[in-house]
């Protein structure tokens, strides 16, 4: 008959235990975000913003520049509620943007450059072809409606 030793735990008891603790379904649920990032924001925003790590529900992105920085600043509340909305559970409570360098993978081979804001006419015609690169409806209306404001101020300027 063999002893057992009090100091021996079963490999699968002190997974279990470790695991617990860190709540890895919670983890999993985060880690969501992920697959669906480019089908809810586009493939505008993918391509000049990636989200980098998730902690406590705040959502980590890096982008592209400054000026995507600030348009996405914006535009935050409703990323947030879209993802959420995706992964059926309030996963993301904040969003979190810092420039960086975005992987090429991401950018497609497109432009590296912020988007295109204006084209260049007497009417300052917002760029159809930016615009239309974006599906989401909600995205594109709060696209359009930044470039028309920002187009305001340029010409006041």
């Amino acid at each position: 008959m063999v002893k057992k030793d009090p100091q021996v735990e079963r490999i699968g008891d002190v997974l279990e235990k470790s695991l617990k603790r860190f709540a890895p379904a919670m983890r999993l649920d985060e880690y969501g975000v992920w697959p669906v990032w480019n089908d809810v924001v586009g493939k505008a925003i993918a391509r000049n913003a990636q989200p980098e790590k998730i902690r406590n529900g705040t959502l980590f992105v890096k982008v592209a520049s400054p000026v995507w920085m600030q348009q996405l600043q914006y535009m935050k509340e409703m990323i947030a509620e879209k993802l959420n909305t995706r992964l059926k559970s309030e996963v993301v409570k904040n969003i979190f943007f810092v420039v960086g360098r975005i992987n090429d993978e991401a950018l497609e081979q497109e432009s590296k450059s912020p988007p295109q804001k204006l084209a260049e006419s007497s009417e300052c015609a917002i760029d159809e072809t930016f615009l239309g690169s974006i599906t989401d409806p909600e995205i594109k209306q709060a696209f359009k409606k930044l470039l028309k404001s920002y187009s305001r101020r340029k010409q006041g300027a």
